[in-house]
């Protein structure tokens, strides 16, 4: 691999996102270095008249978008003040069909995610925690920012999110009514503080074209919601935590336009959780996702049911369609989804009443997956990519399941090498399959095992984290195998291995491994392992199960001690199921078996997996393994440490050194080669 080649990756323009209309614009977010090469920068085009038209420039990256039928687009920036200098907080932006954005509204803590519906824009704010509305919030904002007060108090559980703290704010929706035309509304100080402003206060509040009321919440943590097409009403999840669970979601009926109260529709238990999905186009009725949780006694599933709005009774959908689905609302009567399926992806298509939807597009025998699904303009749009496809938009039409490829804003990837499958029989005789990227040539080529996370996850789609590609150009065969509690091959695949993670899910890895280096193009000697997350769980699983039959290890946010990990994660969802199998299924357990070298990988800000994982496998690897040391009694394990990345390793100059760093290891202890770390890593 040459530095140029995996720039190629690093540097390409990606698709961040689509956003449509049903009327049919569909516009796309895409995401690119900034001018410096040195961070990405996201913005705004759109996908019309069989070609690609920006619809911003400058240094601010976008967040979020909504477009409106008429030709304007709302979306959020940091744009630069007149002072030159970025703002702190996202502003809200308002984008007519011919002229220049201009600013609409601006708060302290910036905008969320946007919808537009029945001539309404409904915002997500963060708002202090003791302030009822916009004026309340930006005056008690000022005095903690004053105060310089950093503290949070909490109350519930959880505390923190992925990479990002939570608190002291708390979620809310907003609504505002959108005008007629946005480019001659002019900007007015917000009802009731007109007095202020007249008389020249110094905090009086700002002029704005929209001015966002604050709606009824229910009490917990805001973590999904949908609006109806009328934007009167919307679906909420909140999660709080009461009684012995913690931070379980409940299902709430809000009233945005009016004054009731919310309404809850569905009560999360320790067995059932509820999240919204779309209002049905008359209103109706909406689509909820119904996942029973993961416990010691059952596994983790997820289902669809269709909720009827004004009785409260639901019906479940396609009950007899083995995947998880993702579905919309192609009309009244039709619902289209995507899933995962075989390690591709599908996208089905099918009435209210069927028992079953049926394949409109995807499935065995192609190579795609699809994500993101919408109806625009009577069509199916979405993202589609594979595991050597990057991803791209993309038009289904939903009476032919025919795909059409629209204008791509993002740069395609060329594939290095070659795409194949390999299957195996697992132990109790169920059929596996893997996906095998192959270098140019005929071998016998080095090998190199990815296992995936989630664990509920498939490799079945494109990825700029674990691309395979690099590893491909350095001569590395790549295996990406798909064993228990993989999505896409129906619930008995997540029934395998949920209650034994280092048992059915390591048998099947192993299994699809022995079938891959019976290949003749497959070294068998020459082999290492890696993985994130819970691959990064089942690369310290297999470290310390299989003794020198790879030649090293890479383990990237590892799960080590699955004991503590329970009790310093945000997730809610993992102690207690752990609990009986922490005994039997604990990596740590076995770090004394460890002997072969191992690249430990872990970001300080990832809060899933929580930074004292990876500090102390560091330590055990240290002080308890069997690895041999080098010529000079020093450590062969390495630590690559990031102290201000989370799960993710998403800076780009901080990606570079990840797939460099990574490769280095391969090379030293796989291929016999020297190694000389980059300068920028110190």
């Amino acid at each position: 691999m040459t530095r140029a080649s995996l720039a190629t990756l690093l540097d390409a323009t990606r698709l961040a996102g689509l956003e449509t209309t049903r009327g049919g614009r569909v516009l796309a977010t895409i995401s690119a270095p900034d001018a410096k090469g040195t961070s990405y920068r996201t913005s705004l085009v759109e996908l019309a008249d069989g070609g690609v038209h920006p619809l911003t420039r400058g240094s601010a990256s976008i967040g979020s978008v909504a477009a409106l039928e008429d030709g304007s687009v709302l979306f959020t920036a940091k744009r630069e003040g007149e002072d030159g200098e970025e703002s702190e907080d996202a502003q809200l932006w308002g984008l007519p069909p011919r002229g220049e954005a201009r600013e609409l509204a601006s708060r302290p803590g910036g905008f969320g995610r946007l919808e537009v519906a029945g001539g309404h824009l409904v915002a997500e704010l963060q708002v202090h925690s003791q302030a009822s509305d916009e004026a309340e919030h930006a005056e008690l904002t000022a005095q903690r920012t004053k105060a310089k007060v950093s503290a949070a108090f909490h109350a519930g559980f959880p505390t923190r999110r992925w990479d990002h703290d939570l608190g002291p704010s708390r979620a809310v929706l907003a609504i505002a009514a959108l005008p007629e035309d946005l480019a001659l509304a002019e900007a007015t100080v917000a009802p009731g503080a007109e007095t202020a402003a007249a008389d020249g206060e110094e905090d009086a509040p700002r002029r704005q074209v929209l001015h966002l009321r604050h709606v009824p919440m229910p009490t917990g943590r805001l973590t999904g919601w949908s609006v109806d097409h009328r934007g009167e009403r919307a679906l909420v999840s909140v999660e709080d935590s009461r009684g012995d669970l913690l931070a379980v979601p409940d299902l709430y009926l809000v009233d945005l336009v009016g004054a009731q109260p919310p309404r809850l529709l569905r009560e999360g238990t320790a067995e059932v959780e509820y999240g919204p999905g779309e209002f049905s186009p008359d209103g109706s009725s909406a689509l909820v996702g119904c996942t029973r949780t993961w416990s010691a006694e059952a596994s983790l599933s997820a289902s669809t049911e269709l909720l009827d709005l004004a009785t409260g009774a639901s019906t479940p959908l396609w009950p007899e369609l083995d995947h998880w689905v993702d579905p919309c609302w192609l009309d009244e009567n039709t619902l289209v989804a995507t899933s995962d399926d075989q390690g591709r992806g599908s996208v089905w298509i099918g009435r209210l009443e069927e028992s079953a939807p049926q394949r409109l597009a995807g499935g065995p025998g192609q190579e795609l997956s699809f994500s993101g699904a919408s109806v625009a303009g009577g069509a199916v749009i979405a993202a589609a990519s594979g595991i050597a496809v990057a991803p791209h938009p993309v038009r289904i039409d939903p009476a032919t399941g025919q795909l059409e490829a629209l204008p791509n804003p993002a740069d395609e990837i060329p594939a290095a090498g070659t795409l194949t499958e390999v299957s195996a029989t697992a132990e109790d005789g169920t059929d596996l399959r893997a996906w095998l990227r192959l270098p140019e040539g005929e071998g016998p080529h080095p090998l190199v095992v990815f296992a995936h996370g989630g664990p509920w996850g498939s490799w079945n789609a494109w990825t700029y984290r674990w691309n395979p590609g690099p590893f491909v150009e350095a001569g590395f065969a790549v295996l990406l195998p798909d064993p228990a509690i993989s999505t896409g091959y129906g619930q008995a695949m997540i029934d395998r291995g949920q209650h034994e993670l280092g048992g059915a899910p390591y048998a099947d890895i192993m299994a699809l491994t022995d079938a891959t280096i019976g290949r003749e193009d497959i070294d068998e000697q020459r082999t290492a392992f890696a993985g994130g997350s819970y691959g990064g769980y089942m690369a310290n699983w297999v470290a310390g199960h299989t003794g020198d039959r790879f030649r090293c290890i890479v383990t990237h946010a590892s799960l080590w001690d699955t004991e503590t990990m329970g009790h310093t994660t945000d997730n809610a969802a993992w102690e207690r199921p752990m609990r009986p199998q922490n005994p039997r299924y604990n990596p740590r357990e076995h770090v004394r078996e460890i002997t072969a070298p191992m690249l430990v990988i872990h970001g300080d800000r990832d809060y899933r997996v929580p930074i004292a994982q990876g500090h102390a496998l560091w330590y055990d690897l240290l002080e308890f393994s069997a690895t041999p040391r080098d010529a000079e009694g020093r450590t062969r394990h390495r630590y690559l440490y990031f102290p201000d990345e989370g799960h993710w390793i998403q800076g780009r100059g901080n990606a570079e050194i990840w797939y460099e760093a990574f490769l280095g290891f391969l090379g030293e202890h796989v291929l016999g080669e020297d190694w000389q770390r980059p300068a920028t890593l110190g």
